[in-house]
């Protein structure tokens, strides 16, 4: 059995630890803040997210942008030249153009590497989701020593069993993405209301309901859980905004209901930040459906 590398990308927002531990290559997305490029590692070595969602609060408006094909070229090659395969698991398309820029140099790497094996999956998730399915799976391929073609049908299935639920607090920075209308931003803001939203089938941000207030936005993501989770042990990833007392909140509640098995709460980093801005609360778990 060919050995193979599990290569995904930082929006999968995962501790540095995990990445380490199963040996992922994470290919760094870019962020911008005014003249300023960001390289967004896993570790955080260039900002630190805290300092990140302080500038938020000050008023910056960063822009992010996408892995290119060069990049993946440049990443795999030598892993290709090592005679190892490779598995991607790639950050949602409806979300960003990284996804096609892997498809792109696949084809260029595999006219260089015939012999080699690359596989692609667009997760059609975004954040600890994608990194949930990039976890459980690493996790699997570890545990069962799974070959590549186990691995990618092992994911390929788990991935729309992947549940995110999240909720914001300042919805400022949906209305500056496009994700909620002007009109919508300012209704909301007036009456205090917290979106409630989640990754679609196919990987899309959807607004499914409105809360009125951060504790019942948090109760909400507690309710999705109720109504999807699938039956046993869980596996929860909880993602924060610089908020981690609204995060242990909604852990806590999670544990009070749930039988969870392993729970991690992890800060979201910089990429899916500018997008979601400070105080974005998320909650991610295998459900029987998205």
């Amino acid at each position: 059995m060919n050995p193979f590398v599990i290569v995904t990308d930082s929006t999968c927002d995962l501790p540095d630890r995990i990445a380490q531990e199963y040996n992922l290559v994470v290919m760094p997305l870019k962020f911008h803040l005014g003249e300023t490029a960001y390289v967004n590692y896993l570790d955080n070595r260039e900002l630190d997210p805290k300092e990140f969602y302080d500038l938020l609060r000050g008023g910056a408006k960063p822009t992010t942008s996408q892995i290119n094909p060069d990049e993946y070229v440049e990443t795999l090659t030598p892993i290709l030249k090592e005679g190892k395969d490779v598995l991607i698991l790639s950050f949602s398309s409806a979300l960003s153009g990284t996804f096609n820029s892997a498809r792109i140099a696949k084809e260029m790497l595999l006219e260089t590497f015939p012999e080699r094996k690359i596989m692609l999956i667009d997760t059609k998730a975004a954040s600890l989701g994608e990194g949930l399915l990039v976890y459980q799976t690493a996790k699997e391929v570890k545990s069962k020593n799974l070959s590549l073609e186990q691995a990618y049908e092992f994911a390929l299935n788990l991935a729309p069993q992947i549940a995110h639920w999240f909720t914001v607090d300042d919805i400022e920075h949906l209305v500056r993405g496009g994700r909620i209308t002007k009109t919508a931003g300012i209704v909301a803001k007036l009456v205090n209301i917290k979106p409630v939203m989640h990754v679609s089938d196919e990987g899309k941000l959807v607004a499914r309901q409105k809360a009125i207030g951060r504790k019942r936005a948090i109760k909400a993501l507690v309710d999705e859980m109720e109504k999807s989770a699938k039956p046993g042990k869980q596996v929860v990833f909880i993602g924060h905004g610089d908020d981690l007392e609204s995060a242990e909140m909604l852990r806590d509640l999670i544990r009070a209901k749930f039988d969870v098995e392993e729970l991690v709460i992890h800060m979201i980093g910089p990429v899916i930040g500018s997008h979601a801005g400070q105080g974005v609360l998320a909650l991610f778990f295998i459900g029987q459906n998205r």
